[in-house]
């Protein structure tokens, strides 16, 4: 289903350079982050290989939020541009704290 609509994203692009990066950008980037999701599930939790795996997880949905936020923006007028960045930073700082700063407390 996403090879499908990122293809027809493509060709109705008309040729428009910008437009064939951003969803080739987004597919590959929505490919890599399954992929590293379902290793990370498969990975054992006290292997170290998980903490690299949540990076990585972080990493690309972090390039998705400002990628899309980008083009949002792109399209808004400036009081909404700085709202829909404002936004993707909360996002991007609360998906940080959560993956690895918060950790859970102990229940008595």
């Amino acid at each position: 289903f996403l090879t499908f609509n990122s293809g027809m994203a493509v060709y109705r692009s008309n040729g428009d350079l910008g437009a064939i990066c951003f969803v080739g950008f987004s597919y590959l980037d929505l490919v890599l982050l399954l992929f590293c999701l379902s290793w990370y599930e498969r990975t054992p939790p006290e292997s170290p290989q998980r903490e690299h795996l949540k990076m990585a997880v972080w990493l690309l949905t972090t390039m998705l939020t400002a990628a899309f936020s980008y083009k949002v923006a792109a399209i808004m007028p400036f009081p909404v541009q700085v709202l829909v960045w404002i936004m993707a930073s909360v996002t991007i700082l609360g998906g940080f704290y959560a993956f690895f700063l918060h950790r859970e407390g102990t229940k008595a």
